[in-house]
């Protein structure tokens, strides 16, 4: 070898630095890499590795013009790889070629490494800089549209249900379309939105809370009041012109790190009629002409006066009804109503949450039809009965164990039906042992006579659910109109990201969703369904995921990621749990959460938030560290993590797919905002939600899009308002783009819904901030309410 091959003297030090460094990349590529290829993953990492470490050994043996065209080689592959895996997609780029360029550009700055191999370096590295320079300027993730030809049909019989200032339900209608008249605030003005007022609660997450201690609260809006529900149930009754406070209502809700929830996601309202009769036909009281109804996490039902914030005492027992009562197993805590009731003329409807993946004696998940004024029991539906309606008489109890409805209800007041969206027998993994009668409503729609409590129809989205896929949301009822006529609809979003659109009066299907195959092989003792509705209107992905979707920081703990990904079992939608451990995508914290759709059923446009975040579910078998029985070690609590899964063969684990530096493992976005036009059932625009900025070790805002629970608000105005995001904002898209209007700081994490009324003249937007546990965002007891200035 010439001497001209060769690095000079002076070059010692950054040449066997630079040596050592190459080394330390090699090996975890190389072994790792070799470890990928035994799985059946890529090749790329050992070969990178192989360049490395081959890059390494030149400079040692001081072959630095060697080294360098050989790493111009390892650069130049890694662009051509890059491009074919992930094409255009900046996010994806820069793990992957992240490290190789900032070491490219180091190279080229020191004069003894690239000296005479200078204009290769140069063109490498102008390569890969106009490579990620084209990347940076697209997003095939997101894309804006354009809904200016939907135009505006005012329904009458719509408007005349309650006031355009008004929000008298949790979706304002019990319809659940979160849709308001208002449109004072516009896409012209959004950004002059101010602070108008906001509160303290005093409710904060205690010592003795359960994780999941949460604010997801929703307020309601009545003739300028506002009425608040707390962490703990506490309800407030605001001006909602000033923010002054008008009466508050304590119900003493005490938690326990056993409970699995400490949540109110809002309160019902109801007028008392003129010359109004209960359900048994007798004059209503007098007393309590307006009424806020109240499910606590303690199983109580509480009515107040919405005047004066006093128990109405001629309501069950002193004001309150024992939700606890006839349930058979009635530990505290295991049976929690967290979301609020319908309320008809006669019948007030309630559901509720059961503690998830503990055991298979948990309490039933009946629903339950009470007299409105009295508090009476009407009727029952416990889904896993024989006869459904069947109430208990002396020494029986309701059906331990039954699915239950835990989000919101919604209500067709003209059909007199109203809609549950149903859960699963829990434990939610195992299904081996469940009955024919536990399973024929498991996650299903499901519509009952509001007066009778007796099943007019039924339509089940997922067959024998075994990964938690039940509906989480509160469907919305909308009245499509198609050829001139108007069609009674009703939307149902799912955790699997399918949204089921159904004719609300017959329950049958007004957008297909044709049973597919789905994979087989269930663990010992487990049995499957051969096939799964999937619904036409889906936002799930729509190729299977790859180990090309897999993330991180750096290629290395990229690589650990496909490391991980090759290593669980995965064939797409509805891999059954296994002992090996089963990625879940989309994943158990749902695609569409609790937080549901909003719809302008004037325009017919629906929009929603959506998550791409998948899931790990790995079944363990019975041993000593995994016991049959309960322990001190295992006891209830929050839905992620070790679950005992008591009467079943086996244990979970389960928890969303991180890498070993706790980063997702799945490529972003992990979150996002959508439109769908109503009259042609297609996506109108997408686009990312979110930052980074309370999620990363730096405050830096990347607009990566992220994860969120809650739901959005749609106004008349054209905007459509969202909290709910991992980072503290509150923000305004353009209805009719997805344009990004306006966002404002929040003082602690906002995973609620927002809301909006109109007071004095003016709309207002209001929102409850308080943090999520297992989200880990910020806790705190903030409400506060926007107008524009």
């Amino acid at each position: 070898m010439t001497s001209s091959s060769r690095s000079a003297p002076g070059s010692r030090w950054p040449r066997r630095i630079l040596s050592v460094l190459l080394l330390l990349f090699s090996l975890p590529l190389l072994v790792g890499g070799l470890w990928l290829i035994g799985l059946g993953g890529s090749f790329y990492y050992a070969i990178a590795g192989a360049l490395f470490l081959g890059c390494s050994a030149l400079l040692w043996l001081r072959r630095t013009r060697n080294a360098m065209w050989l790493y111009c080689l390892l650069a130049l592959g890694s662009i051509l790889w890059c491009y074919s895996e992930v094409g255009f997609d900046w996010w994806q780029i820069t793990p992957r070629l992240g490290v190789i360029g900032i070491l490219a550009a180091v190279l080229l700055v020191i004069p003894s490494i690239s000296r005479g191999v200078r204009t290769p370096l140069v063109a490498t590295v102008v390569i890969g800089a106009a490579y990620m320079g084209i990347a940076v300027a697209q997003d095939p993730h997101s894309f804006e549209g354009d809904l200016t030809a939907n135009q505006s049909q005012v329904d009458a019989a719509m408007a005349a249900v309650q006031p355009a200032g008004d929000w008298r339900a949790y979706g304002r209608s019990q319809g659940g379309d979160r849709f308001s008249p208002l449109d004072q605030i516009t896409p012209a003005n959004v950004d002059k939105l101010k602070v108008a007022w906001q509160i303290h609660t005093g409710d904060e997450v205690r010592p003795n809370d359960p994780k999941d201690a949460t604010f997801e609260d929703t307020p309601l809006a009545v003739n300028g009041t506002v009425y608040l529900c707390s962490t703990h149930q506490k309800v407030i009754a605001v001006d909602g012109a000033t923010g002054h406070v008008r009466w508050q209502f304590d119900p003493k809700v005490f938690g326990n790190k056993t409970f699995q929830h400490m949540t109110c996601r809002g309160v019902s309202y109801h007028e008392t009629p003129a010359n109004a009769l209960d359900s048994q036909g007798k004059p209503a009281p007098a007393e309590c002409a307006a009424r806020i109804y109240l499910p606590t996490n303690d199983a109580r039902l509480i009515a107040l006066d919405a005047k004066t914030g006093q128990v109405c005492k001629g309501f069950g027992t002193n004001g309150t009804v024992d939700l606890n009562k006839d349930m058979g197993m009635s530990k505290v805590g295991f049976y929690e109503p967290t979301s609020p009731p319908i309320v008809s003329d006669h019948v007030l409807v309630l559901g509720g949450s059961i503690t998830d993946n503990y055991s298979s004696n948990e309490p039933s998940g009946v629903i339950r039809g009470y007299d409105v004024y009295t508090g009476r029991l009407v009727w029952a539906w416990d889904s896993g009965a024989i006869d459904e309606n069947h109430l208990p008489g002396k020494g029986e109890s309701f059906k331990t164990n039954s699915p239950n409805a835990w989000a919101p209800l919604a209500f067709d007041a003209k059909a007199g039906l109203v809609y549950l969206p149903m859960g699963v027998s829990t434990p939610d993994v195992w299904g081996g042992n469940r009955s024919p009668s536990v399973e024929r409503y498991s996650s299903s729609i499901v519509a009952l006579n509001v007066n009778t409590g007796h099943r007019v129809w039924s339509y089940q989205t997922v067959h024998h659910d075994l990964w938690d896929m039940d509906i989480p949301a509160q469907p919305s009822l909308v009245d499509l109109r198609r050829n001139g006529k108007v069609v009674p609809a009703l939307f149902a979003p799912t955790k699997s990201g399918d949204i089921f659109v159904l004719n609300r009066l017959t329950g049958k299907l007004l957008v297909d969703a044709p049973e597919t195959a789905v994979p087989q092989g269930g663990a010992p003792g487990e049995r499957l369904s051969p096939t799964q509705p999937f619904s036409q209107l889906s936002f799930r992905p729509k190729a299977p995921v790859t180990g090309a979707d897999m993330w991180g920081a750096t290629m290395f703990d990229q690589l650990a990621c496909r490391i991980q990904f090759h290593q669980l079992r995965y064939e797409g939608p509805f891999t059954p749990p296994s002992t090996q451990g089963t990625l879940v995508f989309p994943g158990n914290i749902g695609m569409f959460e609790w937080g549901g759709v909003a719809i302008d059923p004037e325009r017919q446009i629906m929009v929603g938030n959506l998550n791409y975040m998948p899931f790990v579910s790995k079944l363990l078998p019975r041993g000593p560290q995994n016991p049959s029985y309960a322990t001190p070690q295992h006891p209830p609590g929050p839905e992620g993590g070790l679950q005992p899964m008591l009467g079943t063969p086996y244990g979970v684990a389960h928890g969303p797919l991180f890498s070993p530096i706790g980063l997702p493992c799945f490529r972003p976005p992990w979150g996002a905002v959508v439109a769908v036009d109503l009259r042609t059932m297609k996506t109108a625009w997408q686009v990312r939600n979110g930052t980074i900025r309370d999620s990363a070790p730096l405050p830096i805002p990347l607009r990566l899009g992220v994860p969120s629970i809650g739901g959005p608000l749609i106004t008349r105005g054209r905007v459509m308002f969202l909290t709910s995001t991992l980072d503290q904002y509150i923000r305004a898209y353009a209805v009719d783009s997805g344009k990004l209007l306006w966002e404002d700081r929040l003082g602690a994490g906002g995973q609620s819904t927002p809301m909006t009324y109109g007071a004095g003249g003016r709309q207002y937007v209001l929102t409850a901030d308080g943090g999520h546990g297992p989200l880990g965002t910020k806790h705190g007891d903030l409400v506060t309410a926007y107008t524009l200035k």
